[in-house]
């Protein structure tokens, strides 16, 4: 069985990836050329595939090569710290809190305001991603919409916060939805949702005669409605802060729920679960049922 990378394997291909060259690299990292050459090589071999193409122009690093440069940089962000986590762990300081990003904006400053005497670090990924991170141990918990969409790792257990639901976002001087089997006919939409949903939605959308136009986060499809002058299909969580004078929230021209988990190891951080409630009210949500 192939033995696992060293950090100074790991090291290496970082640096290659960066500097663009295994000679630049070996003198950064103070060896020599020949000997970064043959430990690139060994990895190669024990990967059974090139990670990177290299000429006289220099070293480029293949399709595997930048897979394993992005997970050696996760790894070796994880070791530089450690120590500092290690001791603020002990003093019951400190939690790595995940979430997605267009969640994030909304959510961390719930926790900083609410938890002003913990370390918070705060990251931000795809909802598969955060939960293999606390399946390995280097996060505390993640705030995901998709825990009840996916599989989800062993040693990790999904609990409920709240349901979420599509709502209008209705800027100054929009006309509100009309009426009949399509009461979006003609009208440009941005729409976003933070679940698995969005090609049913799209659809949904089309059928009831939109143009619909996916935004990439709920803040960039709300910024969309506004500036174009626009409709805009978002959670209700996507508005959590205060309207601008004459914006208004209806109802969407068809049901969808959206739930919002907290995801955690079995036993789950106690100052996070005790917030629970009220995150669920900052951010209006519903309660699970």
């Amino acid at each position: 069985m192939p033995s696992s990378p060293s950090v100074e394997d790991l090291r290496l291909v970082l640096t290659i990836r960066r500097t663009g060259s295994v000679g630049t690299a070996a003198r950064e990292l103070r060896i020599s050329q020949p000997s970064a050459s043959q430990r690139l090589a060994r990895l190669e071999r024990t990967c059974g595939t090139r990670l990177f193409d290299r000429d006289t122009r220099g070293a480029r690093p293949t399709a595997a090569g930048s897979e394993l440069a992005r997970r050696a940089e996760h790894i070796l962000g994880h070791l530089e710290e450690v120590y500092d986590a290690t001791r603020a762990a002990a003093a019951g300081s400190r939690l790595v809190v995940g979430t997605f990003a267009s969640l994030a904006p909304i959510l961390f400053p719930v926790l900083d305001a609410e938890l002003p005497d913990l370390d918070i670090e705060q990251q931000v990924d795809h909802g598969q991603f955060l939960v293999e991170k606390i399946a390995e141990g280097t996060m505390d918990a993640a705030f995901i919409a998709i825990a009840d969409q996916m599989v989800l790792p062993r040693a990790t257990v999904a609990r409920p916060v709240g349901r979420d639901e599509l709502v209008l976002f209705v800027p100054q001087g929009v006309a509100k939805p009309g009426k009949g089997k399509q009461p979006l006919r003609e009208r440009y939409l941005p729409f976003s949702t933070y679940d698995r949903g969005t090609d049913e939605i799209r659809s949904r959308l089309i059928a009831l005669g939109a143009t619909a136009r996916r935004g990439v986060t709920l803040g960039t499809t709300v910024a969309m409605a506004r500036r174009r002058s626009q409709l805009a299909l978002v959670p209700r969580s996507a508005l959590s802060g205060e309207l601008r004078p004459g914006e208004q929230l209806v109802p969407a021209p068809f049901r969808y729920r959206l739930t919002l988990s907290l995801v955690s190891t079995p036993t789950p951080p106690e100052r996070l679960v005790a917030l629970l409630p009220h995150l669920r009210r900052a951010l209006h949500l519903t309660r699970p049922t």
